[in-house]
């Protein structure tokens, strides 16, 4: 089974976030119960030259144990003969944790030996990496010609590919998009792709001024990509062009400086003062943004809405996960996703307030943007 265990770890060596390790479990669990013996791979980092301590999947194995209730067992390497020994040796309700698949230079590559070799002495593989599904690497893709009628899903990309379906094809509208984050070159493609279903569009995050300045907006020294103001233009016009309502903030909290503890302002978002920056929406802002996401059926955000990591400018951010936990309690269906957003939502306590918390950031980014994914592709072919 391809697993995500490319998890945080502390100067100990202990995982200090173990979502992604949870959220596999489900699946483990079901083939422990129904008799079968479990072989997890994963990635973890990007190590350069072959193994390196800080990036063995070894430091993992206490942490898991612990969720499972049994002891993992651990191959240090993932495809030698004393691996393959082990997994023919596997019985059934035991578990096998193989070392990190990226100290093969052939795992990235998506080498067919390599593939083999990880195939070998397995009679079934899953793949429930979906933080991987948009690499087409020797784990998440090829590994699947092995298994011609014997490649399944886990629960994890099951419902991750549930939840992205029913935003993108089955939305009960107003369907809303709350988009976040530093650069529109980051998210051209997903919001074209999402200019095609969407009934509002809400851009907040550094792109904001990228998108003001383009309409002749005064934005001081805030972050703004001067390559992209035609393209900025460009989306405005294809929204209104398609009848969409697309809200820029209208005011946001301004500092003098990339700090904490600046002096702040609250101005108008496009009369920004020289030497000045935006680093969060302001009050009116989460105001008419709030009243959106609570009148929407259907709510997908990615990206924070100013520079969250900083107390003085979460307020945007926590307002805005406020809004899309109150509306998807009163009904409406609510996809978060991209790393930004899911730690914003985790740091507030607000992750079992919404409908779905996606686990994979690029290959979520990937599937909105109307992309084929390599290792879902291997098995819906």
């Amino acid at each position: 089974m391809r697993v995500d265990f490319n998890v945080p770890l502390n100067d100990k060596f202990e995982v200090t976030d173990d979502t992604r390790i949870r959220a596999a479990l489900p699946s483990v669990n079901k083939i422990l119960e129904k008799g079968g013996a479990t072989i997890l791979m994963s990635h973890l980092g990007r190590p350069k030259e072959g193994p390196e301590n800080k990036f063995s999947l070894k430091h993992i194995v206490p942490r898991l144990s612990e969720l499972l209730g049994k002891q993992v067992k651990f191959a240090d390497d993932c495809i030698c003969n004393k691996t393959l020994e082990m997994k023919r040796n596997l019985k059934p309700g035991e578990v096998l944790l193989l070392e990190n698949l990226r100290f093969h230079k052939e795992e990235e590559k998506g080498d067919e030996e390599f593939s083999g070799k990880l195939a070998e002495g397995a009679d079934v593989y899953v793949n429930d990496a979906f933080g991987t599904a948009h690499r087409a690497h020797a784990s998440t893709t090829i590994v699947a010609k092995f298994f011609p009628t014997d490649s399944m899903f886990g629960y994890l990309i099951r419902s991750e590919l549930e939840s992205m379906d029913k935003v993108l094809h089955q939305s009960e509208k107003p369907f809303t998009a709350v988009m976040g984050g530093a650069k529109v070159s980051d998210k051209i493609l997903i919001i074209e792709n999402l200019l095609e279903k969407v009934d509002n569009l809400i851009i907040g995050g550094g792109m904001t001024y990228t998108f003001i300045r383009a309409q002749g907006g005064k934005t001081g020294t805030s972050i703004c990509e001067e390559d992209k103001l035609d393209l900025a233009l460009d989306l405005i016009n294809k929204a209104k062009g398609k009848g969409i309502k697309l809200f820029l903030p209208v005011d946001n909290i301004t500092a003098d400086k990339f700090e904490n503890n600046a002096k702040t302002r609250i101005t108008k978002s496009d009369e920004i003062p020289d030497g000045w920056m935006g680093l969060d929406i302001g009050p009116e802002t989460i105001k008419i943004f709030s009243e959106v996401i609570e009148q929407s059926k259907t709510i997908l955000w990615n990206g924070p809405m100013g520079v969250f990591e900083m107390e003085n400018f979460q307020n945007g951010t926590v307002s805005i996960a406020k809004a899309i936990a109150k509306t998807t309690g009163a009904g409406a269906f609510s996809l978060v996703g991209g790393g930004d957003s899911v730690a914003a939502i985790n740091k507030y306590g607000l992750a079992d307030k919404v409908s779905y918390v996606s686990t994979g950031g690029g290959a979520m980014m990937e599937y909105i943007e109307g992309k084929e994914l390599p290792g879902i592709k291997a098995i819906r072919g």
